[in-house]
């Protein structure tokens, strides 16, 4: 509910629904128009609180522009500004020649767990965690760990996600050298072998370029589940 601002970090007493609240408010009236030219802000404000339901989701732009009454190219252009200015990460499949039907589709994340849960109105831990929303902020969580940590190495961060039109997925693909490293976020503190079956279904579509994978969840075990897959806490990313 906090997310990792420096400020919030650094003073844990501080209000932090009026701090993110300042804080959009900030972004909208001085980052947003010194980019780009967008007369209505407050329609900008909602595309926000729309890509925030939609944050660990495949992204349909044409979906999120019918239901706001704007153009797909304006949409495009808005969340080119969330992009430009670090709000956001719009995460790609990888696609690889193997003779299966993949989504094309990218997915959208938030950088910030505390900017996703302020512009998705919630309020309390309790219900972000256990609410419809609660494996998306979990999944958000995890990619913004990864995302920060190859940032801080001064790598270019190369992550993508594998999902077939099947059904089969593995929410992150971490480039490593010619290597991917697979990572799986499952919101149950009891991790089992069973929650690693898409990562095995991946290392046969992709023999030869699978690392060590990971699934990552909130408890505190860590326990290897066969086929290359440790589970690992959240807290030890």
């Amino acid at each position: 509910m906090r997310g990792s601002f420096p400020e919030l970090a650094a003073a844990p007493g501080r209000d932090f629904a009026l701090w993110h609240s300042s804080y959009i408010q900030t972004y909208l009236e001085r980052d947003v128009r010194t980019l780009r030219q967008i007369g209505d802000l407050s329609q900008f404000h909602d595309f926000l609180r729309v890509l925030a339901a939609r944050s660990a989701q495949l992204l349909n732009l044409s979906d999120v522009s019918r239901d706001l009454g704007i153009t797909v190219n304006t949409a495009k252009a808005w969340l080119s500004v969330l992009e430009a200015t670090g709000q956001v990460v719009v995460v790609r499949p990888y696609f690889a020649n193997v003779g299966k039907r993949l989504v094309k589709t990218p997915k959208v994340y938030f950088t910030d767990t505390g900017t996703l849960c302020h512009l998705a109105g919630l309020k309390e831990a309790q219900h972000a965690a256990a609410g419809p929303m609660g494996g998306a902020i979990m999944e958000t969580a995890v990619f913004s760990e990864i995302y920060k940590s190859l940032l801080h190495q001064g790598l270019d961060p190369q992550i993508h996600f594998w999902r077939t039109r099947a059904g089969s997925e593995v929410d992150f693909l971490v480039e490593h050298g010619s290597r991917l490293v697979p990572v799986e976020v499952k919101c149950s503190s009891t991790p089992r072998p069973a929650m690693a079956a898409a990562m095995a279904s991946l290392r046969t579509d992709l023999p030869g370029k699978i690392d060590s994978g990971y699934l990552v969840h909130p408890g505190g075990t860590t326990l290897p589940l066969g086929g290359g897959t440790v589970a690992m806490p959240f807290g030890k990313l």
